[in-house]
């Protein structure tokens, strides 16, 4: 088994536009940090002395705006509450917001580019099977000593692979550009103030940062697992990346839609994939729960590979 996922690891690699990928998402990068490092330098730099009386108007001013608001809705109510609480958790204990970029603040503002390594992901996850039809090249594959399933399985491994390379390419890069463009900032700075059942608590930044990479990529992973099994079901690799990509970059925006008028949207995959929504304490409709949403997901995940791995297994190849 090592050896199948070595190899579908080799293949991956030894693409050209694999490289190209890694190249491409590493100068994004750099050049959304020196985007950045460029506009804060043009902004003007605000006194801070006067932090706690800006915190304090800003809560009248939410407080006007809530009252003014004829239909609450259960999410729009908790972010005025959450915003709120965390200013006025700021004001008593001498905790001002950071009002410059540092390493921290910048990779968690990195999380924004996780797109591109999904679409870079979702690209080979499409091709990775679907390419063997096309190219002929499955029955020289199905000849070796290994059961189907086991070379589906080393695929779909490689895939995750490398998703979590990207990822990784995509955390140290982005510390690298922060260190060196934005600094490290003050030890005050390097928390996090999240607002969970009611309360304000701190909470230890880099630890943060890691879940908010992890809960971010949780979509790509289960759009790679979708692209996957249109790909061992369809063998058209078209068709996988199409849907695949429309669905990463609107899927999000049309379930916030949905929600918004139908609570039966919570059964959608994308309604469930944003598992920050829990951390942050604003669910997508009032009723879920973070339990809730890893079922889903699960039962999302394991349709995908029942179907993948039963086209793969049971289909006639010599057709």
């Amino acid at each position: 088994m090592f050896n199948l996922i070595r190899n579908e690891w080799e293949k991956i690699y030894r693409q050209k536009s694999t490289i190209l990928m890694i190249g491409l998402l590493v100068l994004i990068l750099f050049a959304y940090a020196g985007m950045t490092k460029y506009l804060e330098t043009k902004e003007k730099p605000s006194s801070g002395s006067d932090w706690k009386q800006e915190l304090m108007a800003k809560n009248e001013s939410m407080k006007q705006e809530a009252g003014n608001v004829q239909v609450m809705t259960p999410s729009l109510k908790e972010f005025y509450d959450t915003e709120m609480a965390l200013n006025d958790y700021r004001i008593k204990n001498d905790l001002p917001p950071v009002s410059e970029s540092t390493v921290w603040t910048f990779i968690n503002d990195s999380t924004g580019l996780i797109p591109f390594p999904g679409l870079f992901v979702l690209i080979i996850a499409a091709g990775i099977v679907a390419n063997e039809f096309s190219r002929g090249t499955i029955k020289v594959l199905l000849v070796k000593p290994y059961k189907r399933w086991k070379i589906l399985l080393s695929k779909y491994i490689a895939v995750n692979i490398f998703l979590l390379f990207l990822l990784i390419i995509l955390f140290v890069f982005s510390a690298l550009a922060g260190v060196v463009l934005f600094g490290t900032g003050e030890a005050a700075q390097n928390v996090h103030l999240a607002y969970v059942n009611g309360q304000v608590e701190e909470q230890s930044l880099f630890l943060y940062l890691i879940k908010s990479y992890i809960f971010n990529a949780l979509s790509i992973f289960l759009l790679a697992a979708m692209a996957f099994m249109i790909s061992a079901v369809f063998r058209n690799s078209a068709l996988a990346i199409g849907l695949s990509v429309f669905l990463l970059f609107t899927g999000e925006t049309i379930t916030n839609l949905l929600a918004a008028k139908f609570e039966w949207a919570k059964y959608s995959l994308f309604a469930n994939t944003n598992l920050m929504q829990y951390v942050d304490g604003m669910p997508l409709v009032e009723s879920m729960t973070m339990k809730f949403s890893i079922i889903i997901l699960f039962i999302y995940f394991f349709i995908f590979h029942v179907l993948a791995f039963l086209f793969f297994t049971k289909r006639d190849i010599a057709s």
